[in-house]
């Protein structure tokens, strides 16, 4: 056995290729190109196959990752998929965006000395060999149960809550506020990242599978929760997501040229302007962009600025590199694609110029001080050291919270301190009965893996609820 776990050791782990940086800051194709079948399989050989797979504990929906990773190992490309979808309906989105080094590969054995086996590039390999190459059956479903369930919100949650409940035999609408499905997989995360032909395409499975999509309705506002019990709906769930902007609250806040990252986001990608003229959608561009904030949608923003056709584009975050919450990956990516960081920086006011466009921003110099609630060391200001950045554009990425359209709507619904829904963590049950919710509306702003797990701890309760009652 030791011998068998030294030579796997000795296999490296296998880069995914890539778009060379000064080619891909200027197209919005996908970054990473993904792994032949002759990489996947060496990859897949790395794995221990652990007694007590680690990993699948770091994985908040449970995958079979031994189980899959050796049917990759083995070449049954299928079989690897078909072990996937029993547990996670979105694998081509999950490979690419998901947090692994924080979860499954964060927990890999292998990973303890060497680096961990490339599991959500091996995700995404199995889900993107099957869409390109298989004619994979549909998963079985169950017998028709008679009940439906409406599900609000087409996000990561919404979907893995319909995917579950389809395969138990429930009749499943999902409503949706855009005209298309898929929430923040389609107006928040840029092509770049994950293509949305990708989502489309995991979608349209859902569909094969049944899913009625109802596109256009606001719940809360052109249809309200009562309404849909009353058109025969026996549950509901509520995957709304965290789509309400916040913003710094500094004077110039308000000039022309300053987008909340929810609004840039969402125009570039559901709205298409990164395919301008095609489409013609209103996105101001910019030669000097600024972008406030470090997470992964931060990253998101200034790297679609550059792509945009932007001549700088600064990251200014007001703390130092160490705690920065976006991916590792999606720093590295900004770097390569020039991205400059300015850290230990705050902004305090926006300068317009005649016409009341933003021209300019002050910013104040920080150190850091002792550690704040969330762990993280203060940042705390450097008196005199003010100095002014160039900025003709600036995006607004320090997070967004609970949109009270559909909350505000209906006041069996409980809320809890900051506006989100309140939710029993193990069943997803609200003080509604009826009524289940889940993902960031229930947790604020998280991972798209964290939103998923939320959907299937829901649909477990729910279907339980249609089987046997409350």
């Amino acid at each position: 056995m030791a011998e068998k776990e030294t030579k796997k050791k000795k296999i490296p782990r296998q880069p995914m290729t890539e778009q060379e940086p000064e080619e891909r800051r200027r197209n919005f194709d996908e970054v990473p190109l993904g792994y032949s079948p002759d990489t996947a399989i060496k990859e897949a050989q790395r794995c221990l196959q652990c007694k007590k797979p680690s990993c699948v504990t770091g994985c908040p929906v449970q995958i079979d990752i031994p189980g899959f990773v050796k049917e990759i190992a083995e070449g049954d490309f299928e079989n690897a998929v078909q072990t996937i979808w029993k547990r996670n309906s979105l694998p081509a989105v999950c490979g690419r965006v998901c947090p692994q080094e924080i979860q499954c590969e964060g927990e890999c054995i292998l990973g303890k000395k060497d680096d961990p086996v490339a599991i959500g590039n091996l995700e995404r390999f199995a889900a993107d060999y099957a869409r390109e190459e298989l004619n994979c059956e549909l998963p079985e479903k169950a017998e028709p149960t008679g009940k439906k369930v409406a599900v609000v919100g087409s996000g990561p949650s919404g979907l893995t809550v319909a995917g579950d409940l389809l395969l138990k035999g429930h009749d499943v609408t999902l409503f949706e506020a855009f005209h298309k499905t898929g929430g923040v997989l389609v107006y928040g995360i840029p092509e770049f990242r994950l293509p949305k032909d990708i989502v489309a395409s995991e979608v349209a499975g859902l569909e094969k599978l049944g899913l009625h999509i109802a596109c256009d309705n606001v719940v809360g506002r052109t249809v309200s929760i009562d309404e849909l019990f009353e058109e025969g709906y026996d549950a509901v769930y509520i995957g709304v997501g965290a789509g309400l902007p916040r913003f710094l609250n500094i004077p110039g806040e308000n000039l022309t040229g300053i987008y909340s990252a929810n609004e840039y986001l969402t125009r570039a990608n559901l709205m298409k302007s990164y395919l301008f003229p095609d489409y013609d959608t209103p996105l101001a561009g910019g030669k000097n962009v600024a972008v406030l904030g470090a997470g992964n949608v931060a990253m998101d923003s200034a790297r679609t600025a550059m792509r945009l056709g932007a001549e700088r584009v600064r990251i200014v975050y007001r703390r130092s590199r160490e705690e920065m919450p976006a991916r590792a990956a999606e720093i590295h990516h900004a770097e390569e694609e020039g991205i400059e960081f300015y850290l230990l920086t705050n902004p305090t006011r926006f300068i317009g110029d005649e016409n009341g466009r933003v021209a300019l921003m002050e910013c104040l110099k920080m150190e850091l001080g002792e550690p704040d609630e969330s762990g993280r060391r203060r940042p705390v200001p450097v008196e005199g050291s003010e100095f002014k950045l160039d900025c003709d554009l600036a995006v607004v990425a320090v997070g967004a919270g609970a949109n009270p359209l559909l909350t505000s709507s209906d006041p069996e619904i409980k809320l809890n301190s900051r506006g989100y829904i309140a939710a029993d963590p193990k069943t997803g049950k609200t003080t509604k009965k009826g009524v289940w919710a889940g993902g960031d509306i229930v947790t604020g702003q998280a991972t798209v893996i964290l939103a998923m797990g939320a959907g299937r701890t829901a649909a477990d309760s729910i279907h339980d609820y249609l089987t046997w009652g409350w």
